[in-house]
């Protein structure tokens, strides 16, 4: 299985230019069964990495343009009287899908953006007094633009903690930004890829994560960080049991990603600023003097390693 990983960030990689730890990060997040939160500029590629890996993958895709006037039943679905079966009948929305963009996510108001909460944390959704189960595997990829660009809801906390992880993509170096400027158009590129794993496959592989094995030292080791951002007067809040679940699967999930089938401590130590940063706040006196990338630096330079 590692060739065939290999092989498939290679190909997203013919794809999205120049960033391959994004990648890596995005395809981790999948393996892990989490959420992935994408914040950055409009135009730097968040939505084509969405659909490269639905491609590549040979998963259904579906995309929600996240607007100020959006319902929850425009994602969700809804029912609808059929006059020649004299019922109601359910259509689903676009949340039945293997990989869901919900493009820009804050965009959309509180009420429609909590419509996604129970479908990312149980893998369901409730209409009508009626559970529906969505397909496996489901990953939703929410794009999120800056706080300060017109037309944002800050997502709540309780939102953000929905994905396991939150990455930047930035821009190209001035080669990547060359040869995209020289080569194919994106959509043409998409338009050619054949998947390189089944829907089974993919499966099975989100099952290996859990046996990926995590020795006692490494635990201790996770345990200090969580106790760390606790008790330090530089964080608001301290990170969670749920946050020290997200890093554990994340980690397993990178390393299996590796081709390993245990974790190491680089294995956590290169997950965390993605799993970490969207959850660990500064403490209020804290926030001028210290960035968040510095922030996540001083956890990791604050506990030694195992």
């Amino acid at each position: 299985m590692t060739a065939l990983l290999d092989r498939i960030i290679e190909r997203l990689g013919d794809i999205i230019l120049g960033k391959e730890h994004q990648l890596r990060l995005a395809l981790t997040c999948l393996l892990a069964r989490g959420h992935l939160l994408i914040e950055d500029l409009p135009g730097v590629g968040k939505t084509t990495l969405a659909h490269s890996l639905a491609a590549v993958l040979g998963l259904h895709y579906q995309r929600i343009q996240f607007t100020s006037d959006l319902l929850p039943a425009d994602i969700l679905g809804v029912s609808i009287y059929n006059r020649d079966t004299v019922e109601f009948q359910f259509h689903p929305g676009p949340v039945f899908s293997h990989i869901v963009l919900a493009d820009e996510i804050n965009r959309a108001t509180p009420k429609t953006q909590s419509a996604l909460l129970e479908a990312m944390e149980e893998n369901q959704i409730t209409i009508e007094g009626e559970t529906r189960a969505l397909p496996q595997p489901f990953f939703v990829i929410a794009t999120q633009n800056p706080l300060y660009q017109i037309g944002t809801f800050p997502l709540p906390e309780s939102q953000l903690d929905r994905f396991l992880m939150r990455i930047e993509l930035g821009y190209p170096d001035t080669d990547a930004e060359r040869q995209l400027l020289r080569g194919d158009d994106r959509r043409t590129l998409l338009a050619g890829v054949e998947p390189l794993i089944s829907t089974s496959q993919l499966l099975e592989l989100q099952r290996q994560v859990d046996s990926v094995h995590a020795a006692d030292a490494l635990l201790d080791y996770l345990q200090a960080l969580l106790e760390f951002s606790r008790q330090s007067p530089r964080f608001e809040n301290g990170l969670s049991p749920r946050a020290g679940l997200a890093l554990l699967h994340s980690a397993k999930a990178w390393a299996l990603l590796a081709g390993r089938d245990l974790v190491l401590p680089e294995d956590l130590q290169t997950v965390l600023p993605a799993v970490v940063g969207h959850r660990l706040l500064a403490a209020e006196d804290q926030t001028e003097s210290l960035t968040g990338s510095e922030q996540l630096r001083l956890l990791l330079e604050s506990v030694p390693l195992p």
